[in-house]
């Protein structure tokens, strides 16, 4: 095989190996993404396989004298010359130094948006907190209490009937 071909067979394990995929699947919500997931993970470990298994191995050399017994020499020296002759190029990755600072740069913008995600998850998740405990104590909660958690509501109010405004 060739150097770049098993390369391409390294990379691709190692890139199985440090994918979370239960991670992933976490924060997946719906059926229909968990099913496109399932998929995208079942085709990735089918190219990982078909990468591990067929072009991470070096070919069987041919056994050209056992050829010979049985053909003859001239037709398998003949064949054997042609073989010989065949290069096989070597990849020369040109793709990958263009897009490695634009993902570079996604995976910093997604990290930043993950953030950004986790801190707007968890206020309304306090928030949420915070309309249960309301819901369960709104029928015995007086004005008062409720303008302890809400003084800038209190002072709208107090502003209004200072003002004499009383909403008509």
């Amino acid at each position: 095989m060739s150097g770049s071909g098993k390369k391409v067979a390294d990379v691709a394990f190692k890139a199985g190996k440090t994918i979370d995929w239960e991670g992933m699947a976490k924060l997946l919500v719906s059926d229909e993404a968990r099913k496109e997931f399932a998929t995208l993970r079942r085709g990735f470990d089918e190219v990982n396989t078909q990468l591990q298994t067929k072009f991470s191995q070096e070919p069987e050399p041919i056994d050209w004298e056992y050829y010979r017994k049985g053909i003859g020499s001239r037709l398998v020296d003949m064949y054997k010359q042609a073989y010989d002759e065949v290069k096989i190029p070597q990849y020369v990755d040109n793709v990958t130094p263009q897009y490695k600072p634009k993902f570079d740069a996604l995976l910093v913008e997604l990290k930043e948006a993950e953030q950004k995600s986790l801190k707007e998850s968890e206020r309304l998740e306090k928030e949420i907190a915070d309309v249960q405990e309301l819901k369960m104590k709104l029928s015995t909660m007086t004005a008062d209490e409720y303008f302890v958690k809400h003084p800038e509501l209190k002072k709208k109010f107090d502003d209004e009937i200072r003002n004499d405004y009383w909403g008509y």
